[in-house]
């Protein structure tokens, strides 16, 4: 590997990642300050932030992977300078973000009549998790139609508008939520409930501060999605969402991996359980950073697939995947030297920090796989290759990671039950076998581009 070609590509990938890093850690953020406002109203309506969130978040991550589509998409345009194109398949995602985020409303007000009742929470809590819901899901169209602009903007290599606009996000939800939640100006106080009204409100002024900024910005003037309008073509639809689905799934299966094991663990009592998310939260913020770096990829590749230049698309790869864990043993060292000060920010009872000190420890571990699968899983973006990452990690989180954890944290065949070590011993195998899988099937669609066997879109 070159040195000096390695700092030139790490520094054109980290121009386009730290925009996204820094709009993925205030995003963050947002869910923190929800559940800090809500906790000092009272730790029911901490609670009931919390449910919601656990039902809202995979649906809207769900929807958010289906878009990310895009920015494959149009990264590929813009390699072939066909922005004509870019515009109708911009106008063909918007469609299907619109129709998502009007059917989780409707899906709402179908499904909370029939489900009410089946809820066993005690009342208070009930209440507030469905009115928080009920907030929350008149956002939904406006989040989803801010994605479509924010895969349109990255994929033409513009990431700073992301940043940018999530710090308006910020800056809206924080009083926002102080005015709903405590019932300020002569709005009614709604408690934990009023996050969602919060919610709602940062997610339509990120669309609108998006378009704003798409319609005035000069460096979009060379795909103007004001130029024209297209009305929904199904044959477009259709070969957007086949290219998407396989990456909300994917998606969904990580999410729900880490969920399921939440579950899993409550058996084991409170202080597992809370060692388990303390950890869990953490490694979920260091994640940000190979995932930047992900994103960041699939736009280069994708540019570079589109421009015809196979070479530099596979040195992109080569070298985000350097840089990624590169960048994982500065966070991994981070991790293993103030394990136990960062359990202590989360918690102050003793045997938490302990355990969740020693779960930081095996999470490091898996720092170096996650960052290769993850990269990995980016290019193949790229490359428009979304079905292989489907396939790779249904096996590797569900069928791998979860049989492992299972196996060794609850029974004893082959050792004695190990609780949540075994778990997470299931997490760093999962992950290896994506990383393994997702960077052999990567080696095998550049050797099929080099011999001319490899049929692109």
């Amino acid at each position: 590997m070159n040195l000096a070609d390695f700092f030139t590509h790490s520094k054109s990938l980290l121009k386009l990642t730290y925009p996204i890093l820094i709009a993925q850690l205030i995003q963050n953020l947002m869910g923190f300050v929800d559940i800090v406002m809500a906790g000092r109203v009272s730790a029911t309506d901490l609670a009931a932030v919390a449910v919601a969130n656990s039902i809202w978040l995979p649906l809207i991550l769900t929807i958010y992977g289906l878009i990310m589509a895009l920015s494959a998409i149009v990264s590929q345009l813009a390699g072939a300078k066909n922005y004509t194109k870019i515009v109708e398949q911009t106008y063909q995602t918007a469609w299907i973000s619109l129709v998502l985020g009007l059917s989780l409303i409707l899906l709402y007000y179908i499904v909370t009549p029939i489900v009410s009742p089946l809820v066993t929470l005690e009342s208070n809590l009930e209440e507030l998790m469905f009115d928080y819901l009920g907030f929350i899901v008149w956002g939904a169209p406006g989040f989803c139609l801010y994605l479509v602009l924010r895969n349109y903007s990255e994929g033409l290599s513009y990431t700073k508008p992301t940043m940018v606009i999530s710090i308006i996000g910020l800056l809206v939800n924080i009083p926002a939520n102080y005015i709903f939640i405590y019932g300020k100006f002569g709005m009614p106080a709604l408690g934990g409930a009023g996050c969602g009204v919060a919610t709602a409100l940062v997610y339509w002024s990120m669309f609108i501060s998006m378009l704003i900024y798409c319609f005035y910005s000069k460096v979009l003037k060379q795909a103007n999605l004001f130029s024209a309008f297209y009305w929904p073509v199904f044959a477009e639809i259709k070969a957007i969402l086949g290219l998407g689905i396989p990456i909300a799934l994917s998606l969904l299966f990580e999410v729900s991996l880490f969920a399921i094991v939440a579950i899993i663990l409550v058996p084991f009592g409170a202080q597992v359980v809370a060692s388990h998310q303390v950890a869990l939260n953490f490694t979920g913020l260091v994640f940000m950073v190979p995932l930047s770096i992900a994103m960041a990829t699939t736009i280069k590749v994708g540019f570079a697939v589109g421009n015809k230049n196979f070479k530099q698309a596979r040195d992109y790869t080569m070298y985000s995947i350097v840089l990624g864990l590169a960048l994982a043993c500065f966070t991994a060292l981070i991790t293993v030297l103030f394990r136990t000060q960062i359990a202590g920010i989360y918690s102050t009872e003793t045997p938490v920090i302990e355990l969740a000190a020693s779960l930081m420890l095996l999470a490091t571990i898996y720092q170096f796989s996650d960052t290769i699968q993850v990269v990995s899983a980016g290019a193949l973006r790229g490359y428009k290759d979304t079905k292989s990452i489907l396939y790779i990690t249904f096996v590797s989180y569900w069928l791998v990671g979860l049989s492992v954890g299972l196996i060794l944290g609850i029974t004893d065949w082959f050792v004695p039950r190990m609780g949540p070590y075994g778990f997470w011993i299931g997490f760093i195998v999962g992950l290896t076998t994506a990383a393994i899988l997702l960077a052999w099937r990567l080696k095998v669609i550049q050797q099929r581009i080099k011999n001319n066997t490899f049929e692109m879109d």
